[in-house]
């Protein structure tokens, strides 16, 4: 896992090494296991849930109560050839059910969700 992590992480985000603990919390959470990681802003909390969500074949949802962090993160995947979207109070009934349809076409790395779109 590892060293495709590290290959992901050079390859889609442009970053030579992982920083601190992320390559830790990458391989626990890669390895099907719960994790905690406590990081300052900007410390590269993202990269620890995003890099396994692409390693593997399945789908991987974040639960989010922020709109416009969604937004960024998504925009930023999607810059990087990742495919991701957001369910959310922005979204028409129309664009969920595009997304819902991603989902089900299995056309979808990440997709954020607002806590009460969850369900």
């Amino acid at each position: 896992m590892s060293d495709t992590a590290l290959s992901l992480l050079q390859r889609i985000y442009g970053y030579p090494a992982f920083r601190g603990e992320q390559a830790a919390v990458v391989a626990h959470v890669a390895a099907g296991d719960d994790a905690l990681g406590l990081m300052p802003t900007g410390g590269g909390k993202s990269l620890c849930f995003q890099t396994p969500a692409v390693c593997q074949k399945k789908l991987a949802i974040v639960v989010s109560p922020l709109i416009s962090l969604m937004k960024d993160q998504v925009d930023a995947l999607q810059a990087c050839g990742v495919p991701a979207a957001a369910i959310n109070s922005t979204l028409t009934a129309g664009q969920r059910r595009d997304v819902a349809e991603q989902i089900r076409r299995g056309e979808l790395k990440l997709v954020y969700v607002a806590p009460e779109r969850l369900l």
